[in-house]
């Protein structure tokens, strides 16, 4: 037979379940929230339409990037594509913002 006692051991069990269950949801639900915001941004530079050395700053947080920083503390070199022998595109990521940025323009046109 129930008491009053074990009533109130199982609602207190009930709640307290419950509240920790809710709040693990809520947790993974910011985490999910806070992975999507820091999804890296994805920005196309073409070589040929910049002038001077070929520096840029980053298109999102102005970083300069400089092909003479061979250090890779502005940026990294994530990926590099070749055609025929020559570079064709370099992906790089922004160290300062995470952003990723697809260099173009480094091929050019056969006369």
């Amino acid at each position: 037979m129930w008491n009053l006692n074990s009533r109130f051991i199982i609602v207190n069990y009930i709640l307290t379940t419950h509240g920790k269950t809710s709040q693990t949801q809520k947790k993974e639900t910011n985490m999910m929230k806070k992975a999507e915001t820091k999804k890296e941004e994805m920005y196309t530079i073409d070589l040929t339409k910049i002038d001077g050395d070929g520096a840029f700053p980053c298109p999102k947080c102005g970083t300069m990037i400089s092909p003479d920083d061979e250090s890779e503390e502005t940026y990294t070199i994530l990926e590099t594509k070749v055609k025929n022998d020559e570079l064709a595109e370099l992906l790089l990521a922004c160290n300062t913002c995470k952003s990723r940025i697809r260099l173009t323009g480094f091929l050019t046109p056969a006369e």
